[in-house]
Parts: C-alpha cells; sequence; structure tokens
C-alpha cells in the first residue's frame, strides 16, 4: 500500500538529479529533451530570420 503524499525517488536519492542541474546551469545545456528541442528550434528560427 502506498501511502498518499509520500513518494521516493530513487535519481533523487543518488543525487543524479543535482548533478544534471548542475550541469544544466554551468553549460547552458538543458538536459531534459522539451528544454533541448526548445533550445535547438529558437537557434534554427534565429538562424532563419537574422535575430542576433
Amino acid at each position: 500500500m502506498k501511502i498518499p503524499g509520500l513518494s521516493f525517488s530513487m535519481k533523487r536519492a543518488l543525487g543524479v538529479t543535482q548533478a544534471k542541474q548542475k550541469f544544466a546551469r554551468a553549460t547552458g545545456i538543458p538536459t531534459s529533451k522539451a528544454g533541448l528541442e526548445r533550445k535547438v528550434g529558437k537557434i534554427i528560427i534565429d538562424s532563419i530570420f537574422k535575430k542576433k
């Protein structure tokens, strides 16, 4: 049985989440799929319309 409002994440317990956040902040490269797609899409659109 699960206790409502209580959850456990192995990734958070091992520090994977924090390491990914630190990497993303330090490099400016998003680690999530959606974030990466958003960043690449913006670069493409900006290059098409020559925005700087």
